[in-house]
């Protein structure tokens, strides 16, 4: 583990760990791992971030110099025998840009000084890595596309986004997996289903896994209406018939959503 590792009380039922260094993401999820594995008595939440990682315990069985103890013992034992992650798996998603499916995408081109089809290009341009899992129910923040600055927040937030859009922020990214409000600006929508509040784990996806987005066109929309997300192979990503330039038309009626 490279980097300096701080540990610090948060409020009185939580421990905090911060990560500096380059490898930062990486050494507070194996820790969140390998605090994970030793099931420790009164742990009830194991949260990590970017370069954070938030451990919940319930202060009636355990305490703070307890959690503090095995999050240090955990650290040096990682520093002389690191654990292998779980290799990461790519998931294709099939989406529609522009139009009621992602209507920020010409605000966020104009702020970026781009064209629209030059955002959708960079969007679905790279597989982007899924960095921990946010609000609402596991969210996939992942890293943003190479986009030649942040983007903005929506001045006013909506009230209600529909489950599958596809939303920038800063120099991240995100699939809504439900319906929520949501401040981010909608670039599109993917007509897979995200979330299966039935299903263990809830999410198909973990942290460092891989996105890739494709763009499709509305036409394609029911073929995947309603599909599971699930990890992909390359020849299944080569079989999707991408829109030629990446945007959906302005609809003429009917909605998804």
């Amino acid at each position: 583990m490279g980097g300096q590792i701080l540990i610090a009380d948060c409020g009185d039922s939580a421990v905090v760990v911060k990560a500096e260094g380059a490898n930062a993401w990486e050494t507070v999820h194996t820790l969140a791992d390998a605090i994970e594995a030793a099931r420790l008595d009164g742990v009830y939440g194991i949260v990590p971030t970017y370069d954070s990682l938030l451990v919940e315990f319930d202060c009636t069985d355990t305490d703070h110099d307890t959690v503090r103890d095995a999050l240090t013992h955990e650290i040096g034992r990682l520093a002389e025998s690191p654990i292998r992650r779980l290799p990461a798996r790519r998931f294709v998603v099939p989406v529609v840009y522009g139009g009621e499916y992602g209507p920020d995408l010409p605000v966020v081109a104009e702020q970026l000084g781009l064209t629209e089809q030059d955002v959708v290009r960079l969007h679905a341009g790279t597989d982007l890595t899924v960095r921990c899992l946010g609000a609402p129910a596991g969210a996939p923040m992942t890293d943003g596309p190479a986009f030649p600055r942040p983007v903005p927040r929506l001045a006013s937030p909506r009230t209600s986004v529909p489950p599958g859009s596809v939303a920038v922020a800063g120099r991240q990214a995100v699939i809504c997996p439900m319906r929520s409000p949501g401040g981010w600006p909608l670039l599109g929508r993917t007509p897979l289903r995200v979330l299966d509040l039935d299903s263990e784990p809830l999410t198909p996806y973990r942290p460092g896994d891989t996105f890739r987005f494709v763009p499709i066109t509305p036409e394609r929309w029911d073929e995947y209406d309603g599909l599971a997300l699930a990890a992909a192979t390359w020849d299944e990503y080569d079989g999707l018939a991408l829109a030629p330039d990446g945007l959906a038309p302005v609809p003429t009626g009917g909605t998804h959503g």
